[in-house]
């Protein structure tokens, strides 16, 4: 079965649900050059979806405190500080008070103007301060002037240390090894196109952790049943947008028709090559890769191993029928061996 037959979602679950004809498959977009790092991507799945609390776990050598993709963490904002300077990028700081070549010049002009600047206003544009009952002056109690935030250093005090971050997901594989290997129909493929779990019939065997490539799908302690995103596949019935997406505030994470971001990715990545960007590139865009092409596509700005990402995914069931062919050829081997010396055996005892 070739990956774009096994994209392509369930006509009957289709039907089921009102449809006339399957939906397009849908998905999620996540650049990670415009990720802040803010979470509200898993402060609003774990609302939305009633996972639990996974306890707030400092592990010391990141401010990440989710660390991985679980059970309880559907979706993980991966925090890596990378002591690499930014090339031929323009930070955006160019004449602005924090800039490379505008910091002194800019905060001398604002503090010239401030000193000269009478106390019942500005030439920058304050408003006159009210006179004192009496009609006196207004006693001046040493408030601190206006000053902006990195005034007090130069570009001396600046280091080459960058943040990359990156919220992760279920990929929702286009061959999904964790549906192929689930022996109860607990995991199915919806009608547009995703991967989900239904937790009234996982029986926790945890088969389906050990076939996923990524390490996405966990089980849940004191629970046993297997747990990952659904992409808010209540949600999509409705015609909404899964909650990660709706509350991502830099448009980081988005969400679409999969052929349709696709698309946009590429434009993406073009853009920020033609930016002096050269290290960003996408991953799981390719529907020839080990898995068939992703659900989740990102755009990430180092190799995916500096992510937590595996660089060459397989899914562990592509090679089954191979598997089974092969151990059905030694198998016949073996019986025709055990034939064979039997008969000799039988032959030896009749002389």
């Amino acid at each position: 079965m070739t990956s774009r037959e096994l994209a392509a979602p369930p006509d009957a679950l289709a039907r089921a649900n009102g449809y006339e004809a399957p939906p397009p498959r849908v998905g999620f977009f996540t650049d990670t050059s415009v990720c802040i790092g803010c979470k509200a991507c898993e402060v609003a799945c774990k609302e939305w979806n009633h996972v639990p609390d996974d306890g707030l776990d400092l592990l010391g050598m990141s401010f990440d405190n989710t660390g991985m993709l679980g059970a309880n963490s559907w979706r993980h904002v991966a925090f890596v500080e990378q002591q690499r300077p930014l090339g031929n990028q323009d930070p955006g700081l160019t004449g602005l008070p924090t800039g490379p070549s505008g910091l002194d010049h800019t905060s001398e002009v604002v503090e010239a103007r401030l000193r000269t600047a009478p106390r019942g206003g500005s030439e920058l544009g304050t408003t006159p301060l009210p006179t004192a009952p009496g009609g006196g002056a207004v006693q001046d109690l040493g408030m601190p002037t206006f000053s902006r935030p990195g005034e007090g250093s130069g570009p001396e005090s600046r280091t080459d240390f960058r943040w990359l971050m990156e919220s992760d997901v279920c990929k929702h594989c286009t061959e999904a090894g964790c549906l192929d290997v689930c022996p109860t129909g607990a995991l199915f493929r919806t009608e547009f196109g995703t991967v989900v779990v239904q937790q009234d019939i996982c029986n926790g065997c945890g088969y389906c952790v050990s076939a996923c490539p990524y390490g996405v799908i966990d089980r849940r302690p004191g629970d046993g049943r297997a747990q990952k995103c659904t992409l808010c596949y209540d949600r999509l019935h409705d015609g909404g947008q899964p909650a990660c997406a709706k509350a991502c505030p830099t448009e980081s994470i988005q969400f679409g028709e999969l052929d349709e971001l696709r698309e946009r990715a590429d434009r993406r990545l073009a853009e920020l090559h033609g930016q002096g960007v050269p290290e960003a590139q996408l991953y799981g865009r390719d529907p020839d890769d080990g898995v068939g092409g992703h659900g989740a596509l990102f755009l990430l700005l180092d190799q995916p191993e500096v992510y937590g990402l595996p660089p060459a995914p397989v899914v562990p069931t592509r090679f089954a029928p191979q598997i089974w062919r092969r151990v059905g050829a030694a198998a016949a081997a073996f019986a025709l061996a055990a034939v064979g010396a039997f008969g000799s055996v039988v032959i030896g005892d009749r002389r």
